[in-house]
């Protein structure tokens, strides 16, 4: 079956590169360099244009017990849904050309449907973080056809999990005090064969939570101010 996305099922690795270090003929080695985060990859929104394409809730977040984020990651409800509408405001606003369908239209249709539909909050998405996945299993791969024939399309959009870290040593913002990363884990699901066909890391960073993942979700849709 040929992808409209034109992707050949291409599995973007989310992994860190790490760079080698020299050896020098006495034996001695430097400091390996601290590792460098791949470029986030932008969206495939012009193979997008015109479809519904469903994005569903983000499921996990987390945060390096240096930021002292216990409040967010406690109020985990309140914290999840402000992070889809982020996610949410953003695509729609830029990447218009997309009929997004999100989280709350998600939910409105597994309601409507009980009994048939999965609870778009309890699909189990965080799995799909792993970057060697590359076929969706069931029983997710059997709930996201079922959700995507009544939504009316075919690919569907996962935020697969959200982590907050402090920049590493040598790494941009490192030396900024206060300074967070955002790396939000984004994986594009063919659901009518099962299959991720998109995989990036959305990477921002600032001097907050919220002004980090803005700036990581604008990485997704380079070009727009």
């Amino acid at each position: 079956m040929s992808n409209p996305l034109k992707l050949n099922y291409f599995v973007r690795r989310s992994s860190y590169v790490v760079a080698l270090a020299a050896v020098f003929g006495c034996g001695g080695k430097k400091p390996a360099k601290a590792p460098t985060p791949e470029p986030t990859a932008p969206l495939p929104t012009a193979g997008l244009a015109g479809q519904r394409v469903a994005l569903t809730p983000l499921e996990l977040v987390g945060a390096e017990d240096t930021l002292h984020l216990d409040t967010l990651i406690a109020d985990r409800r309140k914290t999840l849904d402000k992070c889809d509408s982020v996610i949410m405001a953003f695509l729609t606003a830029r990447a218009p050309e997309v009929t997004w369908v999100g989280p709350a239209e998600l939910r409105h249709i597994a309601h409507r449907a009980p009994g048939i539909v999965a609870e778009p909050d309890q699909l189990g998405t965080p799995f799909l973080r792993a970057a060697g996945i590359v076929d969706v299993p069931d029983p997710l791969r059997y709930q996201l056809r079922t959700l995507m024939g009544l939504v009316g399309g075919r690919y569907v959009m996962i935020p697969a999990g959200l982590v907050f870290r402090k920049p590493a040593a040598g790494l941009p913002g490192a030396d900024v005090p206060g300074e967070i990363n955002a790396e939000l884990s984004i994986v594009m699901i063919d659901s009518r064969v099962g299959k991720v066909g998109f995989r990036t890391v959305a990477r921002g960073q600032g001097p907050d939570v919220w002004t980090a993942l803005t700036r990581a979700v604008k990485n997704l849709t380079p070009g727009v101010p």
